[in-house]
């Protein structure tokens, strides 16, 4: 890369360079501004379509990638967080404000799939990640409850901040993980042996072995937020390389190789939320950071996130 050359790209290791994690284009594209906070964002390949949370404003948005409009594609939507898509294409969205998860299906219509665990009220759940075997598997801290601004303030039912799992075949809600000060991103290693957890107020990412029953191991800290003042971490995503990419807010989009080494980041211009793989090639970084959607297209491709095997849907994109 031509060292005149402006781009948003800082390498702290050598591998971020041979990885040709810096090969893409020289600055963030901006796709749209005017949120109060945006997160969430999930790319729709049979619509070519970003869908992504505006929280405080209550209300979800689409950007299309043929036309480059936006509109809105829900408004009171229960304070929306964290948005992915299940083995079947479908849009399963965290609702904080109303303290569930949701699935909306192919007709537009919404299924609650989680909103108790052992009778009591979710606190507010944030992010969701989804296995191949159908099982859905959420964090729940308690910022939608602790004041107004992206939720509704109310007191913890549970008393606790954690990660739970939702069945795919009986639909039941079991709690996996409960060490965090506020479980935040989550995301499955490709091979969906281990899963990745952001703790936002413990300025780590924790990583835990997958058992065969679906339970988790006690887990070990893969990653601290050490840079800038303020970094802290929130989703995260991989690429086909085995790269964790991960939202580090006030520190732009960190990139770590699978030892755990920060090997680079992208500087954004605002507090950085949260990031996403899309794009015909799913070389695309969508990234949301306070008020606006970026996109910065790579030479590096992103996992898909509902695991291996999901041909039949992606072919819909094709």
């Amino acid at each position: 890369m031509d060292a005149e050359r402006p781009t948003p790209y800082e390498m702290f290791d050598d591998r971020f360079r041979t990885g040709k994690c810096m090969n893409g284009d020289a600055a963030l594209e901006v796709l749209y501004t005017g949120c109060r906070w945006a997160e969430g964002p999930v790319y729709l390949p049979a619509w070519r379509q970003v869908i992504w949370s505006d929280i405080p404003n209550d209300r979800m948005l689409r950007w299309d990638e043929e036309t480059g409009a936006v509109a809105v594609f829900r408004h009171r939507a229960g304070h929306s967080n964290g948005n992915t898509l299940d083995r079947e294409g479908r849009l399963v969205t965290c609702e904080q404000g109303n303290r569930r998860v949701t699935r909306t299906e192919h007709d537009g219509t919404v299924t609650v799939l989680a909103d108790r665990w052992q009778g009591r009220r979710l606190n507010s759940p944030n992010d969701a990640a989804v296995r191949s075997d159908g099982s859905i598997w959420f964090s729940d801290p308690d910022f939608g409850i602790s004041s107004d601004y992206e939720g509704y303030r109310a007191q913890s039912e549970i008393g606790s901040n954690n990660v739970y799992r939702i069945d795919p075949v009986s639909g039941s809600v079991d709690l996996v993980a409960d060490c965090f000060s506020a479980p935040n991103g989550l995301v499955f290693s490709p091979d969906e042996q281990r899963l990745f957890v952001s703790d936002t107020r413990g300025g780590v990412i924790r990583v835990f072995d997958v058992r065969r029953d679906g339970t988790l191991s006690d887990g070990e800290v893969f990653a601290e937020a050490a840079a800038r003042e303020g970094a802290r971490f929130d989703n995260l995503r991989f690429d086909d390389g085995g790269r964790l990419w991960v939202a580090a807010m006030a520190d732009g989009v960190h990139c770590y190789d699978p030892d755990g080494t920060l090997i680079g980041r992208i500087d954004v211009p605002e507090t950085v939320s949260n990031i996403a793989w899309g794009g015909a090639k799913r070389n695309r970084l969508f990234i949301t950071a306070e008020t606006s959607l970026y996109s910065v297209v790579m030479a590096v491709t992103g996992t898909h996130p509902t695991g291996p095997g999901s041909r039949p849907w992606l072919d819909l994109a094709r």
